[in-house]
């Protein structure tokens, strides 16, 4: 296989690589950039997949935002690659921003008062899977599913992040689309004329 490591990573290797890149969040950025330019297909498309994986950013699907990048870009036509690599605009440094303003402009719009901290969501969540987890669980085990609780987490938690990350969501899915969609033409451009001058 072309790609596969020498040494295999340890889980705790690859638990600290999520949080912190080995070469640093810089590194990391420069790579994907790199791996963005460079993909076979026309500027529009992978532009296009960079739009659906930076509004997936903005949305409380944690652990599913591959997937969910996926699945708008195929809609929307694009690059499925860009999209997943673009979800990296959602990271551990900006999820708590991105978390403040979904949360405060969700709230705003359904009316409700906002209970939970940037911080706070993430407690939640994590609350929210163990309880999800407990309850699909009790169906094999002789003990109580508690799906009030799960309630209380999504009227509270997730449905304001939801509805507060579209707004963010959507305008930096179009600002990412309108800067990235010139930049890789120009790219593109460049590279072809390069290869013809080496033919």
């Amino acid at each position: 296989m072309v790609f596969k490591r020498k040494n295999k990573r340890s889980y705790l290797q690859v638990a600290q690589d999520s949080v912190y890149p080995k070469g640093g969040w810089g590194r990391a950025a420069s790579y994907i950039g790199h791996r963005l330019r460079r993909l076979p297909d026309p500027p529009q498309r992978i532009a296009r997949g960079i739009a659906a994986g930076v509004f997936v950013s903005f949305t409380p699907l944690f652990g599913l935002h591959f997937i969910a990048a996926a699945f708008v870009a195929l809609a929307l036509r694009g690059n499925v690659l860009a999209a997943m690599l673009s979800t990296f605009v959602g990271n551990p440094l900006t999820f708590p921003f991105i978390a403040a303003l979904a949360l405060q402009i969700g709230n705003r719009v359904l009316g409700t008062k906002q209970r939970e901290t940037s911080v706070g969501v993430f407690e939640a969540f994590s609350r929210a899977s163990g309880e999800l987890w407990w309850n699909l669980t009790s169906l094999f085990r002789p003990v109580d599913a508690h799906w009030d609780r799960l309630h209380l987490f999504f009227d509270t938690v997730f449905l304001p992040y939801m509805v507060g990350g579209m707004v963010p969501g959507l305008i930096a899915g179009f600002a990412a689309y309108a800067l990235s969609k010139p930049v890789i033409a120009a790219y593109q451009r460049r590279r072809a004329r390069a290869l013809n001058r080496s033919l």
